[in-house]
């Protein structure tokens, strides 16, 4: 098997290394599921995404997204920064928006200037978040039961479920005991006050996966798309809005969210960091 092309790219930022790492692997058709899952562990990632040729005819290119411990349907910054890299390395797509095939179905990829943004796909579960569930978020966070303003599932694929605090320090100062919440991927949120939180973003958010080669992450276009149904569908939000993620991680991931009639937009930077070769020997 011949060496392939692989890139990494920084999501949710345009500032190198302050956004959220995606490895990808171009021309990945001949590789297996287990050995894109064996790389995937082995990156330590949050994701690792593999372009293959498209089965759909509608689509531009078909993406496999791999945690550290299992394949995902959707996930937002692997979807973002796949399309950085597939543009960057010559990729054109048959129409004005970029079409993306993977196993949550086709994903629209539209150009914002020099981001770009996805339209968020529907959620798979959604609705209030059972008594029991919340107890163990609680646990995990450290919070006490009136800590929590609302909660919502918010799965698009990778199992969100959100839960929203009063303050932005509140979502900051969480110390999370990750063995307390395996089993759960669990998005925090609260607003931002312009007057007193040294930002221009409206949210604050962290994202954790208890379990994974990465517990936090840094930046997270499917938790945040899931947010953006629940908070724009309850009123809780304005139609374009900023998010704030990765400050906690020393990082400065930031995530604009723009509704379009019925459409949920989800936008960021991305920039590539390294480029190489994955070797045969390799895979």
């Amino acid at each position: 098997m011949p060496a392939l092309n692989f890139k990494q790219i920084d999501v949710f930022s345009a500032t190198p290394l302050k956004g959220n790492p995606l490895a990808v692997v171009f021309d990945a058709d001949d590789l297996s599921a287990e050995r894109m899952a064996a790389f995937a562990t082995w990156t330590n990632l949050s994701e690792t995404t593999f372009l293959l040729k498209p089965r759909d005819p509608r689509a531009d290119y078909r993406l496999r997204i791999f945690t550290t411990l299992q394949e995902l349907p959707f996930a937002g910054h692997p979807t973002l920064g796949s399309c950085h890299a597939w543009l960057e390395a010559g990729g054109v797509p048959q129409g004005e928006e970029i079409i993306q095939e993977c196993e949550v179905g086709l994903v629209r990829i539209r150009r914002q200037g020099d981001q770009l943004a996805f339209l968020a796909p529907p959620l798979l579960k959604s609705g209030p978040v059972e008594p029991e569930v919340l107890e163990q978020v609680c646990r995990g966070l450290g919070l006490n039961a009136g800590d929590i303003v609302r909660a919502q599932w918010v799965d698009n694929g990778a199992g969100w479920l959100a839960v929203m605090l009063a303050e932005r320090q509140q979502v900051l100062d969480l110390q999370p005991d990750y063995p307390a919440l395996i089993g759960l991927a669990v998005g925090v949120i609260a607003p931002c006050d312009p007057q007193r939180d040294d930002t221009d973003a409206q949210f604050e958010v962290r994202a954790f996966i208890a379990g994974d080669g990465m517990p936090e992450d840094p930046a997270t276009g499917s938790l945040n798309a899931g947010i953006a149904q629940w908070l724009l569908g309850a009123g809780l939000a304005p139609s374009r809005y900023r998010v704030s993620q990765g400050l906690s991680m020393g990082r400065a991931g930031v995530i604009d969210v723009e509704q379009v009639g019925d459409e949920v937009w989800i936008g960021g930077a991305a920039v590539t960091c390294i480029e190489g070769k994955l070797l045969a020997a390799s895979c």
